[in-house]
C-alpha cells in the first residue's frame, strides 16, 4: 500500500462517510422529535424513553452479529442493505399512527444503523496505510456527526412547518439516495469492488468471539468506549431536546443550536486526538480518562448550579460532551492494535457494544425516573430533570472501574509479549531532563560562537 492514499481511497471513504452520515440523522431523528412524538402517539416519558432503548438494544445486540459477518461478506453489501433497511424504517415512522408502528419502525433503524458504521471502519485500514488508520477513524467518525446536524436543523424545521410526514419521508428518501450512490460506487478494497472472506461455520465464529473477547485490549477498547460515548449519545439521541426545552427553558432555536454546536466540537476536537493517538499509541487510556473527567465535572457544573443554568453554563456542558464522541474513537484502535485483521470485524464489533449498552440502560433509566417525579405527566421541571439526570454517574463509576482493571491487564499482557509501558511520571520526567540537556547545549554553542562571553 502506498504512504500516501490516492483519490481513489479518498472517494470511496468519502461515500462510506456520506452512508454513515445519514444513518447519524436516522439515529438521532427520534431526540429532534421527541416532543412531537409525544403528542402523537399520546405517550409518557418512559414510553417515549422504550422507543430508543429498543432501538440501541437492537443496535447493541446486532454488532456481533454484523461484525461477523462483515468479515464474510464485506462492506459494499452491509452498507447498501443497512441504508435500504433504515428507509423503510423511516417510512414506517411517518406514516404510523399507533405505538406498534413507531416500534417497528425504531427497530428497523437500530437494525440499518447497525450495519453502517462498522461497515466503513473496515474500510479505512483497507484503503489507507497503517499510520494514517488513527486520523482517518477519528474523521470518520466526527465528520458522521454532521447527521446530527441535519436531525437538529433540517428535520427539525420540517417537523415544525410541513409537519411529521414530510420530516420522515424526507429522512427516507435521502437514505435510499445514499444506498445507491453506495451501491454503484463503493469498493470493499482497492482490488475488488466485493470482497468476500471465508464461510461462517460455528468453529470459527466462536474461536472469533472467544479471541477477541479473551484480549484484555480488547475488553479495554469495550468499556472506553462505554464511559466516553454514552453521556453525549444520551444528550443527542433521546434527553437533550426535551431537557433543553421543558427543563432550562430554551426555546427550539437556541437548542438546536446547542446540538449543533456539540458537533461541531466533535469535529474540532476529532482530529486532535487523532494526532494524539498517533503519536502517543503507549497514552490512550489517558486521553479516555481525561475525556471521562471533563464530561463528569461539565455536568457537576450544571446540577449543582441554583435552578436552571445560564446559557454560558449550557454551552460549557455541550462543549465538555461533544468530546465523548471522538474520545469513544479511541476503542476502535484498541480493536485494530490487539487483534489480527481476520478477526477485525468481530472484535470492532465487541467494542461497539459498549457505548450504547450503556446509552439504552441509562435513556430508561432517566425516562423511569422523570415518571416517577410527575406521575406520568409531561409537564417536567429543571428540578426533575436534575435528579434524573444524575443516574449517569452509576455509569460514569461501573465504566471507570472497568477501564482500570482492564487496562492493567492489558499492560500485564504487554509485558509478557515484550512490550512495556513505563509510568508516565517516568517518560516525562526523562522528557524534562532531555529538554535541560538541550538546553545546555545551546546554551554551550552560543558561548562558543561568541567567543565565551554572553
Amino acid at each position: 500500500m502506498p504512504l500516501r492514499p490516492g483519490r481513489r481511497a479518498w472517494a470511496v471513504w468519502a461515500v462510506g462517510l456520506a452512508a454513515y452520515t445519514v444513518a447519524v440523522l436516522n439515529r438521532t431523528s427520534l431526540g429532534v422529535a421527541g416532543l412531537d412524538a409525544q403528542d402523537r402517539f399520546q405517550v409518557g416519558a418512559g414510553a417515549l424513553a422504550s422507543f430508543a432503548v429498543l432501538q440501541l438494544l437492537v443496535y447493541a445486540g446486532l454488532q456481533v452479529p454484523v461484525g461477523l459477518l462483515l468479515d464474510r461478506f464485506g462492506s459494499l453489501r452491509l452498507v447498501v442493505s443497512g441504508g435500504l433497511v433504515m428507509a423503510a424504517g423511516q417510512v414506517l415512522m411517518a406514516t404510523a399512527d399507533g405505538v406498534g408502528g413507531a416500534v417497528l419502525a425504531r427497530v428497523l433503524v437500530g437494525a440499518g444503523d447497525a450495519m453502517t458504521f462498522i461497515s466503513v471502519l473496515r474500510l479505512v485500514p483497507r484503503w489507507f496505510p497503517g499510520r494514517r488508520v488513527p486520523i482517518v477513524t477519528q474523521l470518520t467518525g466526527l465528520v458522521g456527526q454532521a447527521g446530527q446536524v441535519l436531525s437538529a436543523v433540517p428535520l427539525a424545521a420540517l417537523l415544525a412547518g410541513p409537519g411529521w410526514t414530510t420530516a420522515f419521508l424526507s429522512a427516507a428518501g435521502t437514505g435510499v439516495l445514499v444506498a445507491a450512490v453506495a451501491f454503484a460506487a463503493l469498493r470493499d478494497t482497492p482490488e475488488r469492488k466485493i470482497s468476500s472472506g471465508p464461510p461462517i461455520t460455528m468453529g470459527r465464529l466462536g474461536a472469533d468471539l472467544v479471541g477477541a473477547w479473551r484480549h484484555p485490549g480488547t475488553r479495554l477498547g469495550l468499556w472506553s468506549h462505554f464511559t466516553t460515548q454514552f453521556t453525549g449519545t444520551v444528550f443527542a439521541l433521546m434527553w437533550g431536546f426535551p431537557f433543553l426545552i421543558a427543563g432550562e427553558g430554551l426555546d427550539r432555536a437556541t437548542a438546536s443550536s446547542l446540538l449543533t454546536l456539540f458537533v461541531l466540537v466533535g469535529m474540532a476536537a476529532g482530529p486532535l486526538i487523532g494526532v494524539l493517538v498517533q503519536r502517543h499509541p503507549l497514552r490512550r487510556s489517558w486521553l479516555v480518562l481525561g475525556i471521562i473527567a471533563v464530561n463528569a465535572g461539565a455536568w457537576g457544573l450544571v446540577l449543582a448550579w441554583p435552578g436552571r443554568a445560564p446559557l454560558p453554563v449550557l454551552v460549557i456542558l455541550v462543549t465538555a460532551l461533544g468530546t465523548g464522541g471522538p474520545g469513544s474513537m479511541i476503542g476502535f484502535d484498541y480493536a485494530r492494535t490487539f487483534n489480527p485483521p481476520d478477526r477485525l470485524g468481530a472484535a470492532t464489533g465487541v467494542v461497539n457494544v459498549g457505548g450504547f449498552v450503556a446509552s439504552l440502560v441509562t435513556i430508561e433509566i432517566i425516562g423511569l425516573v422523570l415518571d416517577a417525579r410527575t406521575g406520568g405527566r409531561n409537564d417536567y421541571g429543571i428540578d426533575d430533570f436534575k435528579i434524573a439526570m444524575s443516574v449517569q454517574y452509576l455509569i460514569f463509576a461501573v465504566g471507570l472501574v472497568a477501564i482500570l482493571r482492564n487496562r492493567r491487564l492489558a499492560r500485564r499482557q504487554m509485558a509478557a509479549e515484550g512490550v512495556v509501558v513505563r509510568p508516565l511520571r517516568e517518560v516525562l520526567a526523562e522528557r524534562r531532563g532531555l529538554a535541560a540537556a538541550r538546553a545546555v547545549k545551546a546554551k554551550t554553542l552560543t558561548s562558543d560562537r561568541s567567543g565565551g562571553h554572553e
